[in-house]
């Protein structure tokens, strides 16, 4: 039994530092306890690991965690989708103002933002750009030199989707959305990362570490927890690389916001404002934050930052509501939340248990595609969004409850 402080349960293992797991009436499987459990073996975690309630297993950290270091950073924590995270806005729009039928504002959106994956053998990339807008384009000249300077020292970071992939949606559970709030207000939310380049930092970076701990001869508990030790080159280079790749993320959003509102603006015929409310987050990062009076490395991996006051997004799955929240600054949690609703099973697993009659009746009222290629992002695949949100309800407060009227998809 693990026992219950305040409203988060404390879970020590002999030999490691302790867990502190938001988890209260939400399910988390063994695999997670075990991850978990192998993360705060490592030496260099600060004081314990916080664990949110959207908690599932990843590659050498479970998503859903907040891993403090000192001294040392861990790539595979950080992951390879550097920087994904959340962008909404509110418009001066009401339900009112939207078409009875949706199926052409997501028509409008699913052409304004490339989205989705084309095998190379099947040509032209329908994910990325063919030819970047003028926007694009001035996006990427702020963030040309630095990636070019991360490339002269790793050379094979230069021949990947970088620039064509600047104000892209990807694939998986990345998505737009147009949602309507609890007093009936248009808002737009969008979830997405570094793309195409985040991916080859994180992976390139990733084996570095890995062959740094066959070089030294150190024995891990996880092979893909292997790290970099805080003034060595490899950690210099992961530092600069993981900030540019962040920094990538968030025009990336802000890009795609951008062409979003472009898209509503071919649909409704009168004129409206979109930036009442926005807010961008990361939560699959890395940043040097002030806890307990000392400077750590703070890794999210599927995690918010939630200093008080501070806003941010917990998504809903698709056809499930979503959430502005605004953190309570709790220290125990290192100042963070949620992600999201977090997956109770995996996306093969999902596409076994469920059909696309399944997923027409979960995504009842949205606008959105309803085939076989989605029935991995079927709602039952989460955990339900009420019950995670209920277990953080001393990490923050809900400004605003969200429910998707249309989804895009990757």
């Amino acid at each position: 039994m693990i026992p219950m402080t305040q409203n988060h349960r404390v879970m020590q293992v002999e030999g490691a530092k302790p867990v502190r797991l938001w988890t209260d009436g939400v399910p988390v499987d063994e695999k997670s306890y075990e991850q978990l459990n192998k993360a705060a073996q490592m030496p260099f975690i600060y004081k314990w690991l916080a664990v949110m309630p959207d908690v599932h297993v990843g590659i050498g950290a479970t998503i859903g965690s907040v891993i403090p270091t000192k001294g040392a950073i861990i790539p595979a924590a950080v992951g390879v989708d550097i920087g994904c995270g959340m962008m909404a806005a509110q418009t001066s729009l009401m339900a009112s103002d939207l078409p009875d039928n949706l199926h052409g504002l997501r028509i409008e959106l699913e052409k304004a933002i490339p989205h989705g994956f084309t095998p190379k053998k099947w040509g032209r990339d329908r994910g990325a750009w063919s030819n970047p807008t003028e926007r694009v384009d001035a996006a990427w000249a702020e963030l040309v030199s630095d990636f070019e300077r991360i490339c002269e020292k790793h050379p094979r970071l230069k021949n990947t989707n970088n620039h064509k992939h600047l104000g892209t949606l990807g694939t998986g559970n990345h998505f737009v959305e147009i949602c309507l709030d609890e007093a009936d207000r248009v808002w737009i939310m969008l979830h997405s990362g570094s793309r195409g380049v985040g991916n080859a930092i994180g992976n390139h970076f990733i084996e570095l570490a890995k062959k740094d701990m066959q070089t030294h001869f150190i024995n891990l508990p996880d092979k893909d927890l292997a790290y970099f030790p805080e003034g060595t080159e490899h950690f210099e280079d992961y530092w600069f690389a993981v900030g540019w790749a962040q920094r990538f993320a968030m025009k990336n959003r802000e890009l795609m916001m951008q062409q979003a509102v472009l898209a509503l603006r071919q649909v409704i015929n009168k004129p409206f404002e979109a930036a009442v409310k926005a807010v961008n987050c990361h939560h699959n990062y890395v940043a040097a934050e002030e806890h307990f009076g000392e400077e750590v490395l703070v890794t999210r991996k599927g995690a918010v930052r939630a200093r008080l006051g501070e806003y941010g997004i917990i998504p809903g799955s698709m056809g499930a509501k979503s959430f502005i929240v605004r953190g309570k600054g709790n220290a125990e949690s290192f100042c963070s939340c949620s992600h999201g609703a977090g997956r109770v099973m995996s996306r093969t697993q999902a596409k076994k248990q469920f059909t696309v009659a399944d997923q027409v009746a979960q995504t009842a009222g949205v606008e959105c595609r309803k085939d076989a290629d989605v029935i991995d992002e079927i709602p039952a695949a989460y955990k339900d969004i009420d019950a995670v949100m209920y277990a953080q309800r001393d990490l923050v407060e809900v400004v605003h409850t969200l429910r998707q009227v249309v989804c895009v998809k990757g």
